[in-house]
């Protein structure tokens, strides 16, 4: 190696690590409402391609070679400040924080978060060095893995996975089989096995005019099967996508209510009769509908609080034989005679039914580490911050004949908490108060994860909002009508009974652990001696 190499050395891992960033904010633009989906081929494609400079074994590099956990680190800063920066409007206009203070409190967030990227990268550095090909195939599982520790770990953040990118290409046609995971395995295979089946191809021509046959032969023995493991989820998804796995049962119409709260006078308890009467006043035309729904803690009020309101709601809804569902706050008495707080959904009218709110967003329903953060700033003390999760199992909620499985805001972005109960449903609902998020890019993100939902479970989906996107998907993720954000209004349409189920739904990730197993044997043996 030259005497010059050494000095070269830390320029190229400061290149290294300005690629990692870069690599890591390609990939939100590949989702909703960008949708550039080769982005997060090519934001994965780039973060293996800088990973690979690492010393293989170990994750601190050798030498000046860029350090893995660094790389890992930088690249989830990277996803994350350009994805999920919007909690900045959640923390500053609603939590009444100052700039610089909203401004470090999301630094911290997006730093947090880019954790879980650093342990992937440091896992896979201890894990390469079996030759690109079996590199590439760890990449992928490890992607994959990582994102599926998102789904529970200290709650999860389940946010910004790859396959949501895919809900409209070939690819999208793995979902109802395996769910998102197994699309954002396929996005993983297509960047690195993909990366590594060039640069193999590329070495086996070089060496055709060396002695290095039983190499080349090796080469392009490995770059023919990356080619095989890139095309095969392309070509299975653009099959599948075919395939029929429900059929329609009978429709019922809708309206569902979006009020344009705002959030700031929300929870002034003087606005608590005008918000009452906007929804009032808006639904009034819409009583023949088959089913009402107005969106999460349109009132104010908790429900006992709201009881006459309720019972003139529900006695409506009986003679219009339409099912009224609505979101609300209320306080449950425990046995040592305390009082839980609680994110709910309540049927009436021609439906019946209680859904509590299991999966707490934190600081917006709950504090963590209450007894020091509260009220340190407005932030920690929002409106709706002392919430106590419900049961685990609960029932369906009854639509007017129809089941109806619930997830509140948050919740639809965890696959399996809505897959869980998806086969037993007729529909898919969701309520949700967006206004948080103001006019960034977090609502249609949080819309478009509604829309795998009902794609990964073969059900429509009906998402009701304060100030949007309320819209009606239908059973292949696609919206069928929508309503424009920060307005007023009623979208008013039909949904479908499905019959049947997926093989999501009914295994749910099943099929991903099995691709992963065959994947980590695939990759064992591949390695190539001495590699």
């Amino acid at each position: 190696m030259p005497e010059a190499m050494p000095e070269e050395m830390p320029e190229r891992a400061r290149v290294s690590y300005l690629l990692a960033l870069v690599a890591g904010a390609l990939l939100p633009l590949s989702l909703a409402p960008f949708g550039y989906w080769p982005l997060g081929i090519v934001s994965l494609g780039l973060w293996f391609a800088v990973l690979g400079r690492t010393r293989p074994g170990s994750p601190a590099g050798r030498g000046h070679r860029p350090r893995a956990w660094l790389l890992g680190w930088l690249f989830g800063v990277g996803k994350y400040a350009v994805g999920a920066s919007w909690v900045y409007v959640s923390i500053n206009v609603y939590g009444h924080a100052p700039p610089w203070l909203a401004g470090l409190l999301v630094v911290l967030f997006v730093g947090g978060l880019a954790l879980f990227t650093l342990a992937n990268a440091v896992v896979f550095a201890r894990v390469r060095g079996g030759g690109r090909f079996a590199d590439a195939i760890w990449f992928a599982v490890l992607f994959v893995a990582f994102e599926w520790l998102t789904t529970w770990f200290l709650t999860g953040f389940p946010w910004l996975f790859a396959g949501y990118a895919h809900l409209f290409t070939p690819l999208g046609g793995l979902a109802p089989v395996g769910g998102v995971l197994l699309v954002s395995l396929a996005v993983a295979l297509t960047a690195a096995v993909g990366l590594a089946g060039v640069e193999l191809g590329a070495r086996a021509r070089r060496a055709r005019n060396t002695l290095a046959v039983s190499g080349a032969r090796t080469d392009r023995r490995q770059a023919a099967l990356a080619a095989v493991l890139v095309l095969l989820p392309w070509l299975a998804g653009f099959a599948l996508a075919r395939v029929q796995w429900v059929q329609p049962a009978g429709t019922q119409s809708v309206a569902l209510v979006q009020g344009n709260v705002d959030q700031l006078v929300k929870w002034n308890a003087e606005e608590s009769a005008r918000i009452i009467q906007t929804y009032v006043d808006l639904s009034e035309p819409h009583w023949d509908a088959g089913l009402l729904v107005w969106p999460e803690a349109a009132i104010t009020l908790l429900e006992h609080e709201a009881a006459d309101l309720l019972l003139r709601l529900d006695r409506r809804g009986q003679r219009a034989d339409t099912a009224f569902v609505l979101g609300l706050p209320r306080a449950e008495r425990q046995r040592d005679g305390g009082v839980e707080f609680q994110n709910a959904v309540r049927a009436l009218g021609a439906g019946e039914g209680l859904y509590v709110k299991r999966r707490l967003v934190p600081f917006g329903e709950y504090v963590p580490l209450e007894s020091w953060l509260r009220g340190l700033i407005a932030f920690f003390d929002l409106p709706m911050s002392g919430f106590s999760p419900g049961a685990w199992e609960q029932p369906l909620l009854d639509v007017g004949g129809r089941r109806a499985v619930m997830a509140i805001c948050y919740e639809v972005v965890y696959p399996e908490l809505v897959r869980e109960q998806a086969a037993a449903a007729d529909v898919l609902m969701t309520v949700s108060n967006d206004t948080w998020f103001g006019r960034s890019i977090g609502p249609l993100q949080h819309l478009e994860m509604a829309q795998m939902r009902a794609l990964e479970n073969g059900r429509w989906m009906l998402r009701g909002t304060n100030n949007g996107v309320t819209a009606i998907v239908d059973h292949q993720g696609r919206i069928r009508a929508r309503l424009p954000q920060f307005e007023a209004g009623v979208l008013r349409g039909e949904w479908t009974t499905m019959a049947g189920t997926t093989p999501y739904a009914r295994w749910g990730y099943l099929p991903v652990g099995v691709s992963l197993l065959l994947l980590g044997l695939l990759a064992l043996g591949s390695r190539r001696p001495g590699a």
